[in-house]
């Protein structure tokens, strides 16, 4: 897989956790993220891997401070 194909990958899982944010899906964006997370592991990522780790911790944090 190129770099351009994986890039399209990783955008496709951001957008639909950021979509789901949005609707204030938190729990399904978070599985969401970790998918993406888990992609990136297959892939050899491990960079990306670490960026779904700072967002899955985002979007957590933003659930705690909802209740």
């Amino acid at each position: 897989m190129d770099a351009a194909e994986k890039g399209a990958r990783y955008a496709r899982v951001f957008r639909k956790a950021g979509v789901l944010l949005g609707r204030g899906r938190i729990a399904r964006a978070v599985q969401v993220l970790e998918e993406g997370r888990i992609l990136a592991e297959q892939m050899g990522d491990a960079r990306m891997a670490l960026r779904f780790v700072a967002e899955i911790e985002r979007a957590t944090s933003q659930a705690g401070t909802l209740n």
